[in-house]
């Protein structure tokens, strides 16, 4: 499912929860509703607030630290192409077909994670990718002649080392980040929580839209958890100015 179906799926969870504590409200006996009972389940319902608050503040937390590791990643691996194809310009005409292919690379790949028209997520594209591995054979079939190039050429096949790892780190972090049974969980306090709002709440048109805003709010917390926890794919990407960047500066 995707991170819109879910959040959709919470926020009907949660508006149903709130329509059963209404239902609730007319059904059980009146000394179930006394304000001594009131004050009791207020006290559950805050104590399941305050976690369901925690737990939410965590995995935005978390998402976002997930999402800044990504960009970050794509900043730093920018910088390593960029500085690739100086050594390669550095290192003579020989590598001008690696330079090629670099910029290839770096296209294609730019057009597999941000492209409109490709029908491969981003998280794929970077796990199908041999483009790097690729351009380290080309690399490593480059003959120096002299100790200057020799030392360019062990430079080069260190930063396309490093910018390979970098991808294989950034696909491994992003395999299921959010086990199901902890979002569920995570639901199932929210529509509890919901349903005791709705045991004592007026009979009201404010009331209820209210209720349904907090609903939306909860259930956007969670869309937003759920897309940053997967930066390459979905409506919130990290950005790709770093890699245009370096497509527009290297090969020249």
């Amino acid at each position: 499912m995707s991170s819109f179906e879910i959040s959709l799926l919470v926020f009907l969870c949660l508006v149903a929860g709130f329509f059963l504590g209404r239902w609730l409200q007319y059904r059980l006996p009146n000394h179930h509703l006394s304000k001594e009972s009131q004050d009791t389940i207020k006290l559950g319902a805050g104590m399941v607030a305050t976690m369901s608050a925690l737990i939410l503040g965590l995995l935005v937390s978390s998402a976002k630290s997930s999402f800044d590791t990504v960009n970050i990643s794509i900043a730093q691996n920018g910088a390593r192409i960029i500085q690739l194809d100086q050594l390669l310009a550095e290192y003579g005409p020989e590598a001008k077909a690696c330079r090629d292919q670099l910029k290839a690379s770096v296209a294609e790949r730019v057009a597999k994670v941000w492209g409109k028209s490709s029908s491969t997520s981003g998280l794929r594209a970077v796990e199908k990718s041999t483009a790097m591995l690729d351009l380290q054979a080309s690399l490593r079939r480059l003959t120096p002649q002299t100790d200057l190039q020799k030392s360019l050429l062990n430079q080069s096949l260190q930063i396309n080392a490093d910018i390979w790892q970098s991808r294989l780190l950034t696909f491994e972090e992003q395999q299921e980040p959010l086990p199901t049974v902890f979002l569920v969980l995570l639901v199932f306090w929210l529509a509890m929580l919901f349903m005791s709002f709705g045991l004592f709440a007026p009979r009201n048109v404010t009331v209820s839209a209210v209720q349904l805003i907090c609903a939306f709010s909860v259930s956007s917390a969670v869309f937003l958890i759920l897309e940053m926890s997967h930066p390459l794919d979905g409506l919130i990407r990290v950005s790709n100015a770093p890699m245009l960047k370096a497509l527009e500066l290297i090969g020249h």
